[in-house]
Formats: structure tokens, sequence, C-alpha cells
């Protein structure tokens, strides 16, 4: 999947990656929503390590502390019990959306 937001591209793998390589997330999912102004924004759910404190702003500094582009940090996060998944196994992205 690939996330366009304001003319760039950013590969949902990649920033799943990211945020999985941190240690209070267990699993995380990456989708793009539609924005009137960058065309679309990255949107993070992930499930977390209970009681494990992780929002915005906690993102954004794993991000940079990994040397992440600025453009690529999620601009929304969502804490979920689980993710929902396909017959196949697979995250429901289209669910996400």
């Amino acid at each position: 999947d690939v996330i366009i937001r304001g003319g760039e591209n950013i590969a949902a793998a990649e920033v799943e990656q990211v945020l999985e390589a941190h240690p209070a997330v267990r699993q995380a999912a990456v989708v793009g929503r539609p924005d009137d102004r960058l065309g679309e924004v990255v949107v993070a759910v992930v499930v977390v390590d209970p009681g494990a404190g992780f929002d915005l702003e906690a993102c954004r500094s794993w991000f940079a502390a990994q040397g992440v582009a600025r453009f690529k940090a999620p601009e929304v996060i969502e804490v979920v019990d689980t993710l929902p998944v396909l017959a196949s196994g697979k995250v429901d992205k289209a669910a996400l959306r």
C-alpha cells in the first residue's frame, strides 16, 4: 500500500515496521485516509501492551529518534484492542479506512 500525502509517496509497510519496533506496540496497521489539503493523511491503528502510554506525541518522538522523515510519521493514532482480519489472516485495511 502506498499513501500519497502532499505529493510524497509513503510505503505503509515501512511505517508499520517503525511502529512495530516500538517496545509498547504489539501490532500496527497503517492506512491513508482522505484529506482535503494533502490528498491523504497517514493513520496508524495500533495494538499496544496493556497500560502502555502510546499516543501521537510518543509516536512522533519515536519516529524522530529512529531518523524517519517527518512527513512519514502518522498524523492520527488509533489504539485498539485488536486489528480486523480477513479470512486469509491478513489485516483488513479497508475496514480501517
